[in-house]
């Protein structure tokens, strides 16, 4: 009976550890909305296509570019790279240790880049930024790899999602203060966003289930029972 009870109470405590996680990466796509409102604000010209997503960061004012809401920006950079870190951890079961980590080091990277905005210290930003540019793309491929025999579909929208990611986040280094870097800066982090909530929406497991947790609990319960 306490053996049935034990395993009753880690499943349901799993089952519900992997909903908290799974809530904070759908929610996540929000930051783009952060973007925008930010952007709106902005005075001097903002262009989605060639500015970098940085600069709606940037503290200083000048006649030629102001962003007035810098602040929320550089909070939101911080508070979804908290939320990444959170979800991640809690869904570190199905995600498995490797993606697990590479998500946490993207989320403190973002959280990073938010404490140093780019025209206070570009070198620090640059810094703080760069493992975001890094982790999320090989985490999307190691994710669609792991689930490449559950869930074949997702697999190969996250595969596909890095491979994209990747290639715009190298060529956003490469392009500088090109006319589209803003463009192939976007095109590095939003997919990421998409597909980790599409992963959050269907929390596959490793057996093929749509839960983690869900199996373990229900069969605690008939035991219990």
């Amino acid at each position: 009976m306490p053996l049935a009870q034990g395993r009753l109470l880690l499943g349901v405590t799993g089952v519900r550890a992997a909903r908290w996680g799974a809530l904070a990466l759908l929610v996540r796509p929000a930051y783009i909305a952060t973007e925008i409102v930010v952007a709106a604000a902005t005075t001097g010209g903002y262009s989605f296509l060639s500015d970098s997503v940085s600069r709606l960061g940037e503290v200083g004012c000048s006649a030629a570019y102001c962003s007035p809401r810098h602040e929320l920006m550089n909070g939101s950079f911080m508070g979804f790279g908290a939320l990444l870190v959170g979800g991640a951890v809690l869904l570190s079961r199905p995600l498995g240790p490797w993606v697990t980590g590479l998500l946490v080091v993207s989320g403190l990277s973002s959280v990073a880049t938010g404490l140093a905005p780019l025209d206070q210290d570009a070198t620090r930003h640059a810094i703080a930024a760069a493992p975001l540019f890094v982790a999320q793309p090989i985490a999307l491929i190691v994710l669609g790899a792991r689930l490449l025999n559950y869930r074949p579909r997702l697999a190969g929208a996250l595969l596909a999602a890095g491979v994209v990611t990747g290639t715009a986040a190298v060529s956003f280094v490469l392009s500088g203060d090109g006319p589209a870097s803003g463009a192939l800066e976007r095109l590095a982090l939003w997919p990421v966003l998409v597909g980790l909530a599409g992963f959050a929406w269907t929390r596959p497991t490793p057996d093929g289930r749509s839960e983690p947790g869900h199996r373990e609990a229900s069969a605690s319960t008939r035991s219990f029972e």
